[in-house]
C-alpha cells in the first residue's frame, strides 16, 4: 500500500511519493510528476503537504477542495493538457489528517501500459514527456520517447522485413551451426530437412517483403545470423560485449566483442561464445540420476536462461552496449531496454512479454529459454537453492537499461542470537565474530523497532547516522541473518522485527 493515513507521521518523499503545497490552487509541476509516474511504475502525489529539511512531511492543508477538486479533472481530461488521463474516481481521495485538522488530497497515478506509453504534456511528446528518478522527474530525451514507441506495437521491431538487405547478408555458416543444434534437440522437426531458404523463412529469420515480392531477411534473422559490419547498417548502435575481471590489476583478462573482426558477431554465436567462458568459470558439479552422469545442473540452465533474456530483451537502436561481465564474485548482465512487463510483474513472473519474440522463437527452437514468463523467477529459486546471495534486478533511464547482477558469493547466516556468523567458505564452516562496530548497528537497528511496525530504509539512516546506501546494506544483512524481514517491492520495501 503506497499510502495510509495512519502511517502519515513515518512517510518520506520517495520515488513514488510527492508533496505539493497547492495552496494557490493546482501547482503546474504536478502535470509533470504524473507524467513521470506514468511513464514508470505509478506513484502517489500529494496535496496540501510540505517537504520538512529532515525529509518529513507537514500538512499546509487546501483551500476550497471542491473547487480545486474540479480544476484538476477538467485539466486531466484536457486532452491539450494531458495526452491521457489514466485516473478514475477512485484514484483522487480527500483526507483529513487528525494531527493538524488539514485536509489533503492523495492522487494515485497507475503505471501506463507499455502500449499508452508515453503519456506527454502540453501536445509536445518529444518536449513534455517525464519520467522518475530518485532525484524527481525528469524530461525525456527523443531517444527514450522513441523507446517507448517502438515498444507500443503487439508486433516486436524484429519481425521488421528489411526489404533494403539481401538474403546474402545471412551466414550461412552461423545458419548451419544453428540448424545443427535444432537437428539434435529435436531430431525429427520437419523443418530440419527444408531448403536454406525455407528453414529461415519458418524459422522467422526471413519473409516476402510487401515491397518487392522477393524473400529478405527479418530484423531478427540479420541479428541472430548476420555479419557485425552488416548488422550496423541497420542497427547502428549494435554492440555485445564481454568482459572478464579475474584480477584487479587488470582491466580485464579476457574480453570478447562483435567488432573484433575475429569472428561473426552476430547475436547467436556471441551466445555460445560468452556460455562456454562462463561454463569454465563457474564451477558447478555435475550430479548422478540412475547411475548416470548428468552435466547440464539447474545452474547451467538459469545461465542460459539469463544470457538468453538479456540478448532477447535487447532495443538494438538504443545506444549503450549489451555487456556481460564476470568477476570472482558476480556476474552482470546489462542489456539496452528497460523491463516491458515492468520489474514487479517479472520478478512475480507469469507473464512473457519479450522485446524480440521472434528472436526468443529462435531461442526456444534449440530448447533455450522459456515462453511463460517464469525465466526470471527460476533463474531467483536456483539461486537460493546454491546458497548464493540473491540475484539483484535494477532498471536504469536516459537511455533505459536493464541490470541483472548474480552473486557468486554464499549467504551468511547468524547463530547465537546475533552474535557469531557462520560463513561457508570453499566448503568449510569458518565462525567469525562481528566487529563491535557492526554488532552495534545491528543492535541499534534492532533496540528502535517495534515488533509488529514497518519501517522504510530512510527511518535508520537517523538510527545509524550513516547514508542510505551503508544503512540499506546493513539492513541486508540483518535480514540474511533472520532478524528482520522485508514488506513490499523494492522501490516501496519496508523492514520490520520477525516474529
Amino acid at each position: 500500500m503506497l499510502f495510509d493515513l495512519k502511517k502519515f507521521d513515518e512517510y518520506k518523499e520517495d520515488n513514488r511519493r510527492e508533496v505539493k503545497k497547492a495552496k494557490g490552487g493546482i501547482p503546474n509541476s504536478l502535470w509533470e510528476t504524473y507524467s513521470s509516474f506514468a511513464n514508470c511504475y505509478g506513484g502517489l502525489i500529494i496535496l496540501g503537504v510540505v517537504e520538512n529539511e529532515d525529509g518529513s512531511w507537514r500538512t499546509t492543508g487546501l483551500e476550497n477542495e471542491r473547487k480545486l477538486l474540479k480544476e484538476f479533472w477538467d485539466t486531466i481530461n484536457n486532452k491539450k493538457k494531458v495526452s491521457l488521463n489514466l485516473l478514475t474516481d477512485k484514484d483522487v481521495e480527500l483526507y483529513r489528517v487528525e494531527k493538524s485538522g488539514d485536509v489533503i488530497l492523495v492522487i494515485h497515478v497507475p503505471a501506463a501500459k507499455r502500449e499508452e506509453r508515453p503519456v506527454y504534456l502540453n501536445g509536445n511528446m518529444f518536449g513534455n514527456t517525464y519520467r522518475r528518478n530518485w532525484e524527481g522527474d525528469y524530461r525525456c530525451s527523443a531517444q527514450e520517447v522513441k523507446a517507448m514507441l517502438r515498444d507500443q506495437p503487439e508486433a516486436t521491431m524484429d519481425t521488421k522485413v528489411l526489404s533494403s538487405i539481401p538474403m546474402d547478408y545471412i551466414s550461412q555458416e552461423s545458419v548451419e551451426a544453428y540448424r545443427n543444434r535444432h537437428a539434435a534437440y529435436k531430431p525429427g522437426h520437419p523443418w530440419i530437412k527444408l531448403n536454406f531458404e525455407s528453414y529461415l523463412e519458418q524459422i522467422g529469420a526471413a519473409a516476402i517483403s510487401k515491397e518487392d515480392g522477393k524473400l529478405h531477411p527479418t530484423a531478427a534473422g540479420l541479428l541472430m545470423f548476420g555479419e557485425e559490419y552488416r548488422i550496423v547498417r541497420e542497427f547502428p548502435e549494435y554492440f555485445l560485449d564481454y568482459r572478464e575481471m579475474q584480477d584487479p590489476t587488470i582491466r580485464w583478462t579476457d574480453r570478447v566483442h562483435s567488432s573484433s573482426g575475429e569472428w561473426s558477431g552476430n547475436v547467436f554465436d556471441f551466445f555460445f561464445l560468452v556460455y562456454n567462458k562462463l561454463l569454465k568459470e563457474i564451477k558447478t558439479p555435475f550430479k548422478i540420476e540412475n547411475g548416470i552422469r548428468v552435466d547440464d545442473t539447474p545452474v547451467h540452465k538459469a545461465l542460459r536462461e539469463a544470457l538468453a533474456n538479456c540478448l532477447i530483451n535487447t532495443d538494438y537502436y538504443l545506444p549503450q552496449a549489451v555487456v556481460i561481465k564476470l568477476s570472482p564474485d558476480k556476474i552482470i548482465l546489462e542489456n539496452p531496454g528497460g523491463v516491458r512487463t515492468g520489474k514487479k510483474q517479472m520478478l512475480k513472473g507469469g507473464i512473457s512479454d519479450p522485446r524480440n519474440k521472434t528472436l526468443m522463437k529462435m531461442f526456444n527452437l534449440i530448447n533455450i529459454g522459456e515462453r511463460a514468463g517464469s525465466g526470471v523467477p527460476d533463474i531467483y529459486s536456483v539461486w537460493n537453492h546454491q546458497g548464493w546471495e540473491e540475484p539483484v534486478v535494477e532498471e536504469r533511464y536516459d537511455p533505459d537499461r536493464t541490470i541483472l547482477t548474480l552473486p557468486l558469493i554464499e549467504k551468511v547466516a547468524v547463530k547465537s542470537g546475533g552474535k557469531k556468523v557462520v560463513v561457508k567458505s570453499g566448503g568449510k564452516k569458518v565462525v567469525v565474530k562481528p566487529s563491535e562496530k557492526k554488532q552495534s548497528q545491528y543492535d541499534a537497528v534492532l533496540a528502535s523497532m517495534v515488533p509488529g511496525k514497518e519501517y522504510p530504509a530512510a527511518f535508520f539512516c537517523d538510527v545509524l547516522h550513516v547514508k542510505i546506501s551503508r544503512t540499506r546494506k546493513i539492513l541486508k544483512e540483518l535480514v540474511d541473518f533472520e532478524k528482520i524481514e522485508i514488506v513490499g517491492t523494492y522501490r516501496n520495501r519496508q523492514y520490520k522485527l520477525k516474529k
